[in-house]
Order: C-alpha cells, then sequence, then structure tokens
C-alpha cells in the first residue's frame, strides 16, 4: 500500500483553480490532505473539487477576492472555528499586470498587483498565524519567480511585487525561527499556465513543462519531516 505523505494534514492553496494551484491541490489531495481550494471563481474551483473527489480525495471550496481585504481578515476565525488549525498554505496566486516601462505604467495596475501579490499574502499570514501556531508543524510555501531578482526590463509591477513577497516570506521565517512553523519559498520556472501564455502570448505551451511536473516540491515541502526555513528552491524537470 502506498504511504501518504500529507494523511490527515489540512492544506489551504491560493489561485487553486488552475495552473499551478490545482496542480498543486490535485497533488496534496492524493497524498491524503484535505485541501482548502481558494480562488475567485466558483465555477473553476467546483471543477477542480469534481477532480479531486474522482480520485478518492476530499477539499472545501473557498471562493474569495484576494483584493477584499475584509474578507481575508474575516478567513482566519472562519477556518479555526471549522477545522482548530491549519498545516500547510502554500501562497500561488498571483497576477501578471501590465507589462510596460515604468513611466507608463497606470497606477491602477500597480496597486492591483500589489494587492495581490503582496499586501494580500501579509494579511493571510496575519489572519491564519494563530492556525499556524496550533498546527504540530506548520509549513508554509510562497511562490515566487526569478524576475524578482533579475529586474526584467517591463516587467516591474510583477518581479518588484515578487523580491517584496520574497523579503514577506523570508521575514515571517525568521520570526518563527524558534517555532515549528517553516516557511520556504519555491521558483517553479516556466511552464504552460494561463499566466505564462497571458506573458509570451505567441510562444508554444507545448513546449513547456505542465504544473503537473512542478508537484513533487511542493509535497517534500509540506511534510511535517521538512526542517529547512527561509530557504528558496527550484524544482528540476
Amino acid at each position: 500500500m502506498t504511504v501518504q505523505r500529507l494523511k490527515d494534514r489540512i492544506a489551504l492553496i491560493t489561485g487553486a483553480s488552475r495552473g499551478l494551484g490545482r496542480a498543486v491541490a490535485l497533488a496534496f489531495a492524493s497524498e491524503g490532505a484535505h485541501v482548502l481550494l481558494l480562488a475567485r471563481g466558483m465555477t473553476n474551483l467546483g471543477r477542480v473539487d469534481d477532480d479531486i473527489r474522482a480520485k478518492g480525495g476530499t477539499a472545501s471550496l473557498i471562493p474569495l477576492d484576494l483584493t477584499d481585504g475584509a474578507a481575508i481578515d474575516a478567513l482566519g476565525p472562519s477556518l479555526y472555528e471549522r477545522f482548530g488549525r491549519l498545516d500547510i498554505f502554500v501562497a500561488n496566486a498571483a497576477i501578471l499586470g501590465a507589462l510596460s516601462p515604468l513611466p507608463h505604467i497606470p497606477s491602477n495596475h500597480w496597486n492591483r498587483v500589489f494587492a495581490v501579490n503582496v499586501t494580500a499574502n501579509w494579511r493571510l499570514i496575519r489572519t491564519l498565524d494563530p492556525l499556524f501556531q496550533r498546527s504540530d508543524a506548520a509549513r508554509l510555501i510562497f511562490v515566487t519567480s526569478s524576475v524578482a531578482q533579475s529586474c526584467r526590463p517591463y516587467w516591474a509591477p510583477y518581479s518588484i511585487s515578487k523580491a517584496a513577497l520574497e523579503a514577506l516570506a523570508k521575514t515571517y521565517a525568521n520570526e518563527t525561527a524558534d517555532t515549528e512553523i517553516k516557511v520556504n519559498l519555491v521558483d517553479p520556472g516556466a511552464m504552460a499556465t494561463p499566466m505564462r501564455a497571458q506573458a509570451y502570448p505567441g510562444e508554444d505551451q507545448a513546449a513547456l513543462p505542465r504544473p503537473e511536473q512542478m508537484t513533487e516540491i511542493f509535497v517534500r515541502l509540506a511534510m511535517a519531516e521538512t526542517d529547512v526555513s527561509g530557504a528558496l528552491f527550484t524544482p528540476e524537470v
């Protein structure tokens, strides 16, 4: 019998309705976790839920817009009432924003990218911290990108927000260094996702790795046995 490496763990995944978030949710469910699927669209969340249940897994759906600060703030107390703890958190949701020179970026584009990619994750940490503290081995995984370091021209909102996200995650890792909470980052690299298609509309996605090929590192970092914190990982495909 195959041992389920995340059996009975409770895992929250943002951006779980498609792409990498969907792939990670399916992988976690197959490893025995009860997955909490968070995204804006209920229809796509329902499809992921159907796929999980078809394979014998379990999930709960959380339709939530990450620009809604009040809704995020209410999430922690709501999950506490139902589950009492949170063992795994995957901060996957992000938006690309406008690809243009810095002086030409509309302020509403800039503000929305930071609201989703940075501020929402700070609010999630704040509201979920009491649940992480109640887990015997809370594991947090933040999805980043190489553009956080390369500072690619015309990618300012995305690259700068990812650099801020990395600082956020590492700061929380340092603040929880003496606890059972472990916080790490994953840069999955290029893969066939809707965001990649938005950034490179003429690219042949059939030539790219699939999100399902990236999930093993997420499973390993989500395991209670993982003892590293504050590190950045890049999957080998």
